[in-house]
């Protein structure tokens, strides 16, 4: 899922990062590949003054993209930040290789409800050890909302988006959707009381048909500028991601602006992914590449990208060390009883994964 919104806030992580791959031939160290900014800006320096090993990072934007890079081998990278429901592929593809938890002395900090999580993707937890999560709900414009559909809006649900009677009423102040097929055709199965990740060809046809019938309403898909445009007002409702959610609401408070942004995870679930380090099993520097691994298990190092990035992280002994604003916020730190309720994104063969990508050129097409 494109990190692309928060260019702006991340510029800094790149300037704080070691070389490029263009210079893997004559630069010792670790090489990470990494999503763009998902990273503090003071790690590569605190790394490399505690281990003697420099980082050097390159970024990308989407995950199609690492993939691609990453399926060709010869990258030069040591670890890559996989989101969860691309593992499964990297597996099978025999790229990765399994960690060794001798190395990882940090291992122990890992909330396990995470690891559980996790292993829906990576079984066993062999290959990935989770490093930053979120999830994806409906953030909104709390005035706006209850102006359209009154104080019992229901906001605590996918019903606000999926029943027409109620997404018809807010098609005057906005609705927008991630341009994630992924994220947004499992969420519909799971509305419709199907498996998210449904091996069913008959049950996307069943979510096209929801789909369609409430694409009148939605203004349009982007993952990139609905959480800029949900603060100034723009629009009124998104199915997007906590971080942003919490970033309009932050951008609000700060200019006085008025208006009050919130975030809900359905009763019904909402979706719960994760961002992942993995080991190339060609990677050049391995052992340096667990070195890196494990110190970012440790929780004030961790702790760090949380508060940079609004991300909660998979350490829960980090948990102390996140800013408080953050950490007590149930958008982005959930109860444990709302994350056992959260589905998992997962991937599908590559048969229904183009059966997705048809429902999804329709759906966004409105034919």
């Amino acid at each position: 899922m494109s990190k692309s919104h928060l260019r702006a806030i991340f510029l800094a992580s790149l300037l704080a990062v070691g070389t490029s791959t263009a210079t893997q031939a004559a630069a010792p160290g670790v090489y990470l590949y990494n999503w763009f900014g998902l990273l503090a800006p003071e790690t590569p320096k605190q790394f490399e003054q505690k281990t003697g090993s420099r980082l050097h990072m390159d970024p990308f934007d989407s995950a199609e993209i690492m993939q691609s890079k990453v399926m060709a081998g010869r990258t030069g990278y040591d670890v890559v930040v996989a989101t969860s429901n691309t593992l499964p592929g990297l597996i099978k593809a025999g790229v990765l290789q399994p960690l060794d938890r001798k190395q990882l002395s940090n291992y122990s900090h890992i909330d396990p409800d995470m690891l559980n999580l996790l292993a829906a993707n990576d079984p066993g937890n062999l290959y990935a050890v989770p490093y930053l999560w979120g999830t994806t709900g409906i953030g909104y414009d709390v005035d706006k909302v209850k102006a359209a559909l009154g104080e019992n809006a229901p906001v605590n649900s996918w019903d606000l988006i999926f029943k027409e009677e109620n997404i018809s009423k807010l098609k005057s102040c906005g609705v927008a959707m991630l341009d994630s097929p992924s994220e947004i055709i499992s969420i519909a199965l799971h509305y419709l009381g199907l498996p998210s990740n449904s091996q069913n060809p008959e049950d996307y046809q069943k979510a096209q048909a929801l789909l369609l019938k409430i694409r009148p309403y939605i203004v349009y898909f982007d993952s990139s500028r609905i959480d800029a445009d949900l603060a100034d007002g723009n629009i009124c409702a998104v199915v997007g991601w906590a971080n942003g959610a919490l970033a309009a609401q932050a951008l609000n408070e700060k200019n006085n602006t008025g208006r009050t942004i919130a975030y809900s995870l359905p009763r019904e679930g909402g979706l719960v992914w994760s961002e992942n380090f993995v080991l190339l099993k060609d990677a050049p520097h391995a052992k340096q590449g667990m070195a890196f691994i494990n110190y970012m298990l440790e929780p004030q190092v961790i702790a760090k990208s949380s508060n940079h990035t609004l991300y909660p992280n998979a350490n829960k002994d980090a948990t102390e060390f996140v800013e408080q604003k953050l950490r007590d916020n149930p958008w982005i730190y959930p109860d444990k009883k709302t994350i056992a309720e959260l589905v998992p994104l997962e991937p599908l063969p590559s048969k229904l994964e183009r059966i997705r990508t048809r429902v999804w050129t329709k759906v966004k097409s409105g034919t």
